[in-house]
């Protein structure tokens, strides 16, 4: 097992993802998805060349980090924003720790927090698209995209649409239950159909269900990503999702929708997954994967973000030295402590 086949295996599970994310956003995913691949890909060499050592863009790992970045935006982020991302994410994600294999967070969500934060204005609308003329109306009509499901249309004088902008499932739900609270209405639910097959708003790689799952099950068939993460992700995930609908029994919002909606599905297999910032051991992998599901739904719940896939990992990612500590198997044949 290489770095550059586990590579080559990621980048064929991410098909799937991309090949969706392009058909309901066409120029501006392509455009994403070269922005972030190729400033990464250009940071990392522009480091590698400062330290003067050897090296080699094709391990592919780079270009791994780039896609799953421009995957975790939104269709609409600025190119600057998703510059700025790259840069962040292989700079202070990767290089300042030693390169391939040395660092301690995912660099992907190094550069995703570090713009989120950095830029909230920029990233604080995902779900509005600019500039969306008739026939992408009439062609993600045809799939039934949220934007036609749910959105508010701005039109000009001649009846043409400007822009579009519509709420993203979980904080359209989160706004319903805020508003429920009050005993008021807003927001509204998605249909679990839409958050299956992947045609409601989102950031590029969270949409499709399915597309994820596909690519997900192709990394554990070829053995790439270990199985036991996914699994706590959503043990754990599932688990408070239920405790929460056995407490609210009449709530549209199912334990289905919890798992299908935001990046949960893509961090599980895609994300949490790395190698490199998880855990060396089957039980550690499944304890750190049971504590994302975990700290998802916590945030999710607890917190502003209606989202918590991100801060999830990260958080996860900085007791993942500890989890390895508490793991360690016993050797073959060692004798028992009184």
């Amino acid at each position: 097992v290489t770095t550059r086949r586990m590579m080559t295996d990621v980048l064929i599970a991410l098909v799937p993802v991309v090949a969706w994310s392009i058909y309901l956003a066409p120029i501006p995913a392509i455009q994403q998805i070269a922005v972030c691949v190729a400033t990464c890909c250009l940071t990392e060499l522009l480091f590698a060349m400062a330290r003067g050592k050897t090296f080699s863009l094709l391990d592919g790992s780079a270009a791994v980090t780039g896609i799953i970045l421009a995957m975790s935006l939104p269709s609409t982020t600025s190119i600057y924003v998703a510059m700025i991302a790259s840069t962040v994410a292989i700079a202070f994600g990767k290089m300042v720790f030693g390169g391939v294999g040395m660092n301690l967070f995912n660099p992907a969500m190094v550069g995703r927090a570090f713009v989120m934060l950095a830029f909230a204005a920029a990233l604080g609308s995902p779900g509005y698209i600019n500039a969306i003329d008739q026939k992408d109306m009439q062609r993600l009509d045809k799939v039934g995209a949220a934007p036609i499901q749910y959105a508010v249309a701005t039109k000009d004088k001649k009846g043409n649409v400007e822009a579009i902008s519509a709420a993203t499932p979980l904080t359209a739900n989160k706004q319903r239950e805020a508003a429920a609270k009050k005993g008021k209405t807003a927001g509204f639910v998605t249909k679990i159909q839409s958050l299956i097959v992947g045609n409601h708003i989102g950031s590029l790689g969270e949409v499709s269900a399915i597309a994820c799952l596909l690519g997900g099950l192709f990394l554990l068939i070829r053995r790439t990503a270990a199985w036991q993460i996914p699994l706590g992700v959503l043990i754990g995930a599932g688990l408070i999702a239920a405790i929460l609908q056995m407490m609210n029994p009449d709530s549209p919002w199912t334990i289905g929708h919890e798992l299908c909606s935001g990046a949960l599905i893509f961090g599980a297999f895609f994300i949490a997954t790395d190698p490199v910032s998880s855990p060396l051991t089957p039980k550690g992998r499944f304890i750190f994967g049971l504590g994302l599901g975990l700290l998802i739904m916590m945030i999710r719940k607890l917190s502003g973000y209606p989202e918590g896939v991100m801060f999830a990992v990260l958080l996860m990612n900085a007791v993942v030295p500890l989890i390895n500590r508490w793991t360690i198997p016993a050797p073959f044949g060692a004798e028992k402590k009184a």
